[in-house]
C-alpha cells in the first residue's frame, strides 16, 4: 500500500465507469491523482456522482487532441499512467467506425508519444480488452500467447491498441518508458450508467419495473467486479515500475475464476435473486455481430503476479446491487464506494 504514497498518477478515461472507480481507489492508497478525459456524458455518472471533479486534478480534453494531451502530460509529469480512456462499446463502434479507431488507436499513439517525449522515468499501463484475441468461439481461455483479431470495429481497434504499445514498447521502451498491457473481462460494479451496457440497462428497467429486455441470453463472458481488474492493474503498475525484469512489460490478463464464466442470462438471473423482476428474451437475428463466447486464462497474473480474484461471482453480484439500491435509497455515493473499497482490501 505505501508504494502509491505520493506517487504523481494520471488516468486517462477517469469520467468513465472503471475511471471513477480506479480514481478513487488510486486516492485511497494516497496516490497524487491527475485525469484526462471527455467530460461525462451524462449527470448520473459515477464520476460526477463521486464528486471527483472537485475532488482530484481534473483536465477535460479529447486524446485525439495530440497538442492538447502532450500539454497536460507535460504539466503533471506523471510516474505512472493508467491508459483507460477509450471507445468502449461494441454497437457505438459501428455506427461511428472511424470516430472509434481514432480514438482507441491514435489517441494511444498520442499519449504513448507524450511520454517518450518526457525523457524521465515513467510506467504506462495501457488497458484494453478480453476482446482483442481472434475469437473462435471455443470453451478454451484465452492466453496471452494466442493470436490478436477482432470481428468488429471496438475489438480490433484494441487488438490494433495490443500492437501498438508492443512497438512503441520495443521501439522506443527501455529504462526510461516502461510499457505494459492489461485484457480484462467484463466488468460489473455499482456506478455504471453507460447506454448500451448490460448492467446498466438492467438497473433502468428494474428501477422503472419495467421487464428487462436481454439481447443475448445465451452469450457466455467472464464476469467480475470492477474492483478485481483495477487491482490487477494497480499490482501490475507496482511490478513494472520497482524492476527492469522485461517480462512484466508485457500483456497480462485480469479475469475471473473459471467457474464464474456465465452466460447472460445466469447473471440476470443471479441479479433478480437480490432485486425482484423478470426479463424477457429480445435477440434480434438481424443485430450486428458480438462474440458469443468469451474467457480469458489467469495463469500468467496467478503466476507473475501472484494476483487473483477477491469477489466470487455471487458476492460481485450481491456488491452491485447493494450499491445500486443503497444510493437510490439516498446512501452518500462516495461514502457507499469507499465502504466497499475498504471491504474488498479487507478481504485480498
Amino acid at each position: 500500500m505505501n508504494f502509491w504514497q505520493d506517487k504523481k498518477v494520471l488516468v486517462t478515461g477517469h469520467t468513465g465507469f472503471k475511471g471513477a472507480w480506479l480514481c478513487e481507489l488510486l486516492m485511497g492508497r494516497g496516490a497524487i491523482v491527475s485525469g484526462i478525459a471527455l467530460p461525462p456524458e451524462n449527470e448520473s455518472s459515477l464520476f460526477v456522482q463521486l464528486n471527483l471533479e472537485n475532488r482530484m486534478a481534473s483536465t477535460f480534453a479529447d486524446i485525439r487532441d495530440a497538442a492538447a494531451l502532450e500539454h497536460e502530460v507535460k504539466a503533471f509529469a506523471p510516474d505512472i499512467v493508467l491508459h483507460l480512456a477509450a471507445q468502449s462499446l461494441v454497437r457505438r463502434s459501428y455506427r461511428d467506425p472511424v470516430g472509434n479507431w481514432a480514438t482507441n488507436v491514435m489517441g494511444t499513439i498520442h499519449l504513448l508519444d507524450a511520454l517518450h517525449r518526457m525523457d524521465r522515468p515513467i510506467t504506462a499501463i495501457i488497458v484494453t480488452t478480453d476482446k482483442v484475441y481472434e475469437n473462435n468461439e471455443w470453451a478454451y481461455s484465452y492466453r496471452e500467447t494466442d493470436p490478436l483479431g477482432g470481428h468488429d470495429p471496438y475489438s480490433a481497434s484494441k487488438a490494433a491498441t495490443e500492437l501498438v504499445s508492443a512497438s512503441w514498447r520495443r521501439s522506443f521502451g527501455g529504462n526510461l518508458l516502461k510499457i505494459a498491457t492489461a485484457r480484462a473481462g467484463n466488468v460489473i460494479g455499482g456506478g455504471d450508467w453507460a447506454e448500451d451496457r448490460l448492467i446498466p440497462d438492467i438497473i433502468r428497467s428494474l428501477m422503472s419495473g419495467n421487464p428487462i429486455e436481454i439481447r443475448n441470453p445465451l452469450s457466455t463472458r467472464p464476469w467480475q467486479h470492477v474492483l478485481d481488474p483495477l487491482n490487477g492493474y494497480l499490482l501490475l503498475a507496482e511490478r513494472v515500475h520497482q524492476t527492469e525484469d522485461p517480462s512484466f512489460q508485457t500483456a497480462f490478463n485480469f479475469g475471473p475464476e473459471p467457474a464464474d464464466v456465465f452466460p447472460v442470462r445466469g447473471l440476470v438471473n443471479s441479479i433478480l435473486e437480490c432485486w425482484s423482476g423478470t426479463w424477457i428474451d429480445a435477440s434480434d437475428p438481424d443485430a450486428v455481430h458480438e462474440a458469443g463466447r468469451l474467457s480469458l486464462s489467469i495463469d500468467k497474473a496467478r503466476s507473475e503476479l501472484g494476483w487473483t480474484p477477491v469477489w466470487r461471482f455471487e458476492q460481485s453480484i450481491r456488491q452491485t446491487i447493494e450499491w445500486y439500491r443503497g444510493v437510490s435509497e439516498g446512501a452518500d455515493p462516495v461514502q457507499f464506494t469507499q465502504e466497499q473499497i475498504v471491504a474488498f482490501e479487507g478481504d485480498k
